[in-house]
């Protein structure tokens, strides 16, 4: 009698188990709204719809978060519009989901050196020298805005409490 019910018990186990995973896409299948959405961000970039293309590509990684394409897009969506910031954390996103992904890391690259942390570039750099067994174009680019060096800073007037710009 034990035994029954143990063996009964591991049944329903198995079965809903093999149930729940049965229903679950594989992770290399996108959902193909997400697909479509990226196909218009893209679309809306190239025309130079800048939020157009943001608000449509958000709304493909909302439909699928495993949209790795749509990230790197909507990270040179940011740095487009002047957010290297934003754009770190877009492509880090992407990272997350293939850490040898050679765009998002000359993109992320790119910003570090915008943001000056040309060390972090430097790394990201070495990772692409290491995936890439000959030259790349990533490697390469990478490697000339590396040397280019971090954009210098921008000056601002400053006004005195008597009311006077300063330069």
């Amino acid at each position: 009698m034990r035994l029954t019910s143990l063996a009964a018990a591991a049944a329903l186990a198995v079965v809903s188990v093999s149930t729940s995973l049965s229903g679950q896409r594989p992770d290399s299948q996108i959902d193909a709204r997400s697909l479509q959405l990226l196909e218009q961000g893209r679309n809306l970039k190239a025309a130079g719809n800048l939020d157009g293309a943001t608000d449509v590509l958000e709304t493909a990684v909302t439909v699928d978060p495993r949209n790795r394409a749509a990230f790197v897009l909507l990270a040179e969506v940011a740095d487009a519009r002047g957010l290297p910031g934003k754009a770190i954390r877009l492509y880090r996103e992407a990272l997350l989901l293939d850490p040898n992904d050679l765009k998002a890391l000359r993109g992320q690259g790119e910003a570090l050196v915008q943001r000056g942390a040309v060390a972090r570039a430097k790394d990201n750099l070495a990772k692409i020298k290491t995936l890439c067994k000959s030259d790349c174009a990533d490697a390469t680019a990478l490697a000339a805005q590396i040397a280019k060096g971090p954009p210098a800073p921008v000056t601002t007037a400053q006004v005195d409490t008597k009311g006077q710009t300063k330069q």
